[in-house]
């Protein structure tokens, strides 16, 4: 590299580290470490390497970078508004202010540019699996002589990410499918914000990803563009998943370097002071220097060239596979509003059957419609009825496949299928015991804020799993579901009722939606509707004068209704979800709970936690506010008193 060339590099660098200390220096909060030590290694990257159109950030062909470690989110803004995704100074002034373009960590669907949501430790890394997994699927699926679907994904992430359990999940499921297109930077400073990393985390990295099936690589210098370009160009050519550990130091250049005091606080003025010192920057804030855009101007022509050559290979193809690029192209497109349940399916359910066998059996009819439906379980698939018959396991030699199994990988599983959709083009779906959605509640956050519409396939929904006992027996995490916001919780009462939660599923568009389903059968009724839809509806009208409201869900529906078949004046509301009644009209409200009727009774055989809004003070909740218990199914329900004999008592004693 010419001196020149090297001289210019060098400003842009430390352009782009002064600018991010700037942020945290005015909000007089965030992380400043972590951006004066990586900020060679993302803009050689971004420079060099990243296959992107700033004019065009949405192009479905770009290369994806997350910055798992999120609290270096600083460092992504001040890139971002350097190579022109449309950030301002001012936006770079009103860091972590309310309602800025440049909150505390990145978010997706906030901030152009930003790929993935990311803040907590590991899910980054974990969604960028998924990214390059979808790659691949798609990549299988369309790629002909002339490719429609080549990139990478690219990770940024720190000592923290790889601390965490659901990276090494991620990981480990990376190489042994064997994504190679996937590349983790990783910006090893040794210190967190308790004090060096030798307290914790003194295992050698590179040699337990070498034990996953990635390849591995180290820049001993992160300061060196050069040492840092050609390990990316190496990483590129891997077989295998990459891993490049590039040695950083915390805080470089300040008088804190090294230090975890440069990890999580301000510098202050006077070390931002010494630091602009070190860098031989001018002493102001927020100042970029006419070179510094003219050299940004510069690189940001030579990406948009590369864009146009991407774009022309793109053209290529549609002309000469149109039918293959039209339906790409349907792929991305999420206005479209389908039905993907025939009117007849609906009412093709005739046998007493679990509602995991009928998800199952409704999975496979929508999957005939939607090539792009592709899921599996976390070594569940034959209890939670999850699989695609007649369709191969997605694996290393065969990209075709449209099931994959996840391992016991519960965590990993809901974050990859969340980088799954945060690419593009695939609709997937995921599942496991309900129960194990403990695993799991960080990545259903993140969906939920993300506003990314995740299939969640919950089974084993209760005491009704009967002698796997406590640890198997879901109490608390309806409530814990239902208490995540954006979130669409669905517990179906019959076949009906669970393929409109399967529409409801598939037709979403920025909501995940959860179907809580049983073990044990349970009898289709003749009463259930596509009302369903509506989250609540009545499945049983009074035939006197309505005196008592029964609100039951799931496989409780029916036993309400068996309790109440000679009491005259109860109505029996079936509420599959609280969320989709919660969000009728007020109208509709009234008419399904009207607010006169305080005599009401919920029964669901979970906890009581959230019922009491639609049962009130005056009404009664028949639950389980304790752990389960091992015995046959019938027994449990039995000795909790979820039963036809002590439903009907309570309604009478109401």
């Amino acid at each position: 590299m010419i001196k020149g060339e090297e001289m210019k590099d060098s400003l842009n660098v430390n352009t782009i580290r002064m600018l991010s200390i700037d942020q945290v220096q005015k909000a007089n909060s965030g992380h400043p470490g972590l951006p004066l030590g990586a900020a060679p290694m993302a803009y050689e990257l971004f420079k060099d390497h990243l296959k992107i159109n700033p004019k065009d950030p949405n192009w479905h062909n770009r290369d994806r970078f997350i910055l798992s470690a999120g609290h270096g989110s600083a460092l992504l803004y001040s890139l971002l508004y350097l190579f022109g995704y449309g950030l301002s100074i001012e936006d770079l002034k009103n860091f972590r202010q309310i309602l800025s373009k440049t909150p505390g960590h990145p978010e997706y669907g906030h901030t152009v540019g930003v790929d993935a949501t990311t803040g907590p430790l590991g899910q980054g890394i974990s969604m960028a699996v998924g990214m390059a997994l979808a790659e691949e699927k798609l990549g299988a699926l369309y790629n002909k002589d002339i490719k429609l679907i080549d990139h990478y994904t690219y990770a940024l992430v720190g000592d923290g990410c790889l601390m965490e359990g659901i990276s090494n999940e991620a990981s480990s499921l990376a190489g042994t499918l064997n994504l190679k297109k996937l590349i983790v930077l990783y910006d090893s400073n040794n210190i967190t914000i308790e004090g060096s990393t030798d307290l914790a985390f003194a295992e050698d990295v590179l040699k337990r990803y070498d034990a996953l099936g990635w390849d591995t690589f180290e820049v001993m210098d992160g300061n060196n563009l050069e040492e840092i370009s050609k390990a990316i160009e190496d990483a590129k050519k891997s077989p295998n998943p990459a891993m490049i550990k590039v040695n950083t130091k915390i805080g470089y250049g300040s008088p804190i370097a090294g230090s975890e005091k440069s990890h999580g606080s301000p510098l202050g003025i006077e070390n931002i002071k010494k630091t602009r010192e070190f860098f031989n920057m001018k002493d102001e804030d927020f100042y970029v220097d006419e070179e510094v855009k003219d050299n940004f101007s510069q690189i940001i022509k030579n990406l948009q060239e590369k864009y146009q050559e991407d774009k022309k290979n793109e053209e290529k193809y549609k002309e000469k596979y149109p039918k293959l690029y039209k339906e790409y192209i349907e792929s991305l497109d999420k206005s479209k509003n389908i039905d993907y349940v025939d009117k007849d399916f609906y009412d093709s359910f005739d046998k007493d059957m679990a509602t995991r066998q009928t998800s199952g059996k409704v999975l496979n009819h929508i999957a005939k419609k939607c090539k792009y439906l592709f899921g599996g379980s976390a070594d569940l698939a034959g209890s939670n009825k999850s699989s695609l018959d007649g369709e191969e396991y997605f694996s290393k030699d065969n990209r075709l496949g449209r099931n994959i199994t996840f391992g016991v990988r519960e965590n990993a599983m809901g974050a990859i299928t969340n980088g799954m959709l945060l690419h593009g083009g695939l609709r997937p779906y995921n599942a496991t015991f309900l129960v194990f959605s403990d695993y799991m509640k960080p990545t259903i956050r993140l969906a939920s804020l993300m506003n990314i519409p995740n299939i969640y396939i919950f089974s084993h929904d209760s005491i009704g799993v009967g002698e796997d006992g406590p640890t198997h027996q879901p109490i608390e995490h309806l409530a814990m579901l239902r208490s995540i916001p954006n979130l669409i919780v669905f517990r179906p009462a019959d076949g009906r009722e669970t393929c409109v939660a399967w529409n409801l599923a598939m037709q979403s568009k920025n909501t995940p939606i959860a179907l809580i389903l049983t073990r044990q059968n349970l009898p289709q009724l003749e009463n259930s509707s596509l009302d369903a839809k509506k989250g609540a509806y009545i499945i049983k009208k009074e035939e006197e004068k309505l005196e008592k409201i029964i609100i039951a869900t799931g496989s409780e529906v029916h036993l309400a209704l068996e309790a109440t078949k000679d009491i005259k004046n109860v109505r029996v509301v079936s509420m599959p979800s609280m969320e989709l009644f919660e969000a009728q009209t007020a109208s509709y409200r009234e008419e399904i709970l009207p607010k006169e009727i305080k005599k009401r009774i919920s029964v669901e055989a979970s906890s009581s936690f959230g019922w009491q809004k639609f049962t009130g003070l005056e009404g009664k909740n028949i639950s389980i506010d304790t752990f389960g218990i091992s015995a046959p199914a019938k027994e449990v329900y039995k000795y909790f008193g979820i039963t036809v004999e002590n439903i009907k008592k309570a309604v009478e004693e109401l």
